[in-house]
């Protein structure tokens, strides 16, 4: 027994790309190698590449063609993940509004990524663009508490469509969002991955963020389901990745990178930054304490061929002035401001060589 390529298609129909939210043949993501007699050899792609997804979309395509064509059919599926530019080109219709947006990752947590995300989004709106910030930590949010909008809730509005949308807190100039507007301080946030990752994805799809220049994301540490989620649904430029010059930081950072450049992620490492890359005390202005390890950070950039974006010393005011809402960056006239500025600059410029360093990707890849 036979079957035409044609009824193979039209039985495909029923199986649903679960994060592109279309049939597989709408999106051109079927290809059929072979039919010989009852035996059909298929290639579909999918957009997450964890294992447990494959597994569940090779069974779908087993079962819609069994459902429509018969259980006589033997079916070989072979699931492979979409490339980083076919991804793209279909998350490109999420946030459309927005230009630029950067994720800010480590690999282990306590290293400084949410001090250094909000100080970087703060410190973009103050050089005149238009920046969002999104804290992607649901289990421990701290941008309420970091921008001083611990009381602040997002309004619901109504778009043009009449459907309820969310407007986001507003501070420093930054549009903001984040789970901790939604539970209280100290309640804890006990959900499973699946709960964790819809909530994420409403405080994308679900807000008006309007037109930005920038929409930085502080991503949680490790490489979890969340990670996964992101890279699948949210179309990210780049990734900004945070470490401390302890080695057992660095192993964990080296993680992070080696996820982002996985050929089914494969998204630019846009650089490393070093916090608390070494202590000064007020009474000795000349010296250096190197408390976790000395450029250790600036190492692993080296050997990684990626850029050292900023170099972060141990400063009680960037502690303090986190602790009270009002990020660092916002210092004037202090050693803060230029620690900060350095930042900036090398943030701004590694920017703009992005899409060379994009091209380089794809022809390594290729």
């Amino acid at each position: 027994m036979s079957v035409s390529k044609t009824a193979i298609l039209e039985a495909l129909k029923n199986v649903q790309e679960p994060d592109l939210k279309k049939d597989l043949v709408t999106l051109n993501l079927v290809k059929i190698i072979s039919v010989e007699g009852n035996k059909i050899h298929l290639e579909v792609k999918v957009s997450n590449p964890a294992m447990h997804a494959k597994q569940r979309m090779m069974e779908a395509v087993k079962f819609a063609i069994h459902r429509v064509l018969g259980n006589e059919f033997e079916v070989q599926t072979e699931v492979v993940s979409l490339s980083g530019e076919e991804r793209d080109g279909e998350l490109r219709r999420v946030l459309p509004g927005v230009k630029q947006i950067i994720a800010v990752a480590s690999g282990k947590g306590g290293v400084g990524k949410s001090t250094v995300s909000v100080n970087l989004a703060v410190g973009l709106a103050k050089r005149g663009y238009r920046v969002g910030y999104l804290d992607t930590d649901i289990y421990g949010p701290s941008a309420p508490t970091m921008l001083d909008v611990v009381l602040e809730k997002p309004r619901l509005v109504d778009d043009e469509n009449g459907a309820k949308v969310m407007l986001p807190v507003e501070a420093y100039g930054v549009k903001v969002m984040s789970i901790g507007f939604f539970t209280d301080r100290d309640q804890a946030i006990v959900w499973r991955g699946s709960m964790a990752n819809k909530a994420l994805l409403q405080m994308v799809n679900d807000v008006n963020w309007g037109e930005l220049d920038f929409l930085i994301l502080d991503l949680p540490p490790g490489t979890g389901d969340i990670h996964l989620s992101i890279v699948q649904s949210i179309p990210l430029d780049a990734v900004l990745i945070v470490s401390t010059p302890q080695e057992v930081a660095l192993a964990d950072a080296r993680k992070g990178i080696a996820m982002f450049q996985l050929p089914a992620i494969n998204i630019p490492i846009l650089g490393l930054v070093e916090n608390m890359a070494w202590f000064t005390p007020a009474e000795l202005p000349n010296n250096k304490y190197y408390l976790f390890g000395c450029e250790g950070t600036r190492q692993l950039a080296d050997e990684l061929n990626l850029p050292l974006i900023g170099e972060l010393p141990l400063i009680q005011s960037i502690r303090e002035a986190g602790d009270v809402g009002r990020p660092s960056v916002l210092q004037e006239g202090t050693q803060v401001e230029a620690v900060w500025e350095t930042f900036l600059v090398n943030f701004e410029k590694e920017l703009r060589l992005l899409p060379f360093r994009k091209k380089q990707i794809v022809k390594d890849v290729e």
